[in-house]
């Protein structure tokens, strides 16, 4: 609980509070007391707290400075207690008691159907870091593993005139898809396609393909911590090392590449053991503000005609 730790602390502090300032200072202490987790879009009590409040208050997430000195209505203090109250207890990520996970500036309706968006890729295609990789015109690009499609979405706004396909497994992460895609206004140039990674997609040809498939070792997700626990455990299961299916991904991405076209893919941290399986195929790796080595990029020239796993 927070730091008055009882009920009538807690309505103490309703009365007590008044401004943002209040209630930030306030909620920072009391993630610290309980010693929540982090990791789903922030690292830290304070960026946590100002991101509950501010989404909360219907107030801009990235602004918090003009509103530290406002004076909250009762509704609205009772309104930021409840949510800071619950994220202690529940030990949800903030996401999945906002509905709503941010990218790049960009909202995306989330709930526990899928996990809470953060891949480092967001980054690469806002920034115009992929934009040498997709030919202007009718560029086709495919998102594997698209969970809530926020990179899917991403990529079809950054690029205006392609046509994205994105696959799902999970129908559950495919209905919040749907949601996201259509408040975006992109749904005339994103499909969602139910199935595994690249089967329901046999036979096309793509310019680029984006993933961020499933990489965490499966002793890791059994002991995920309650914050990651949360989340669809098929979302993060990788198998034993977590690269079962960024191999498959690797395998068979030629076949579904057109001439000259790019396989981008988060894999986490399993760079070392990917290099040693893979000596034939030349791998650059994309750095972003928060990752290094954990962004892979290859060519389709790279891998037709290899064997790319000659040693796993």
């Amino acid at each position: 609980m927070p730091p008055e730790g009882s009920a009538k602390g807690v309505e103490t502090a309703t009365e007590d509070l008044v401004t943002v300032r209040d209630w930030l200072r306030w909620a920072v202490s009391a993630f610290g007391a309980a010693q929540v987790g982090y990791g789903h879009g922030t690292s830290n009590a304070l960026d946590e707290a100002a991101f509950l409040i501010l989404e909360t208050l219907h107030l801009p997430i990235d602004q918090l400075d003009p509103w530290l000195d406002a004076r909250l209505t009762r509704a609205e203090r009772e309104a930021v207690r409840d949510i800071v109250v619950r994220r202690i207890v529940t030990r949800k990520p903030a996401s999945y008691l906002t509905g709503a996970a941010y990218i790049q500036g960009h909202r995306f309706v989330v709930d526990e159907r899928v996990i809470v968006p953060r891949s480092y890729i967001g980054e690469l295609i806002c920034a115009g870091r992929l934009d040498d990789l997709v030919p202007e015109g009718d560029a086709r690009i495919l998102e594997l593993c698209t969970g809530s499609g926020c990179l899917a979405i991403l990529a079809a706004l950054r690029f205006p005139e392609a046509q994205v396909d994105a696959v799902d497994l999970s129908r559950d992460a495919l209905e919040v898809a749907r949601i996201n895609v259509a408040g975006h206004g992109v749904a005339d140039r994103v499909a969602l396609i139910e199935g595994d990674l690249l089967v329901p997609v046999a036979g096309r040809r793509y310019d680029l393909i984006i993933a961020n498939p499933p990489y965490v070792a499966a002793a890791e997700v059994a002991a995920f911590p309650p914050e990651h626990a949360a989340e669809p455990a098929m979302a993060h299961l990788g198998g034993n090392d977590g690269l079962d299916l960024a191999r498959r991904v690797l395998a068979e991405a030629s076949a579904a590449l057109q001439p000259g076209g790019s396989l981008v893919m988060e894999i986490g941290t399993g760079r070392e053991i990917l290099e040693a399986e893979m000596p034939r195929v030349p791998i650059v790796w994309l750095e972003t503000e928060e990752s290094e080595g954990e962004v892979l990029l290859v060519g389709v020239e790279d891998l037709v005609g290899r064997e790319v796993f000659p040693a796993h």
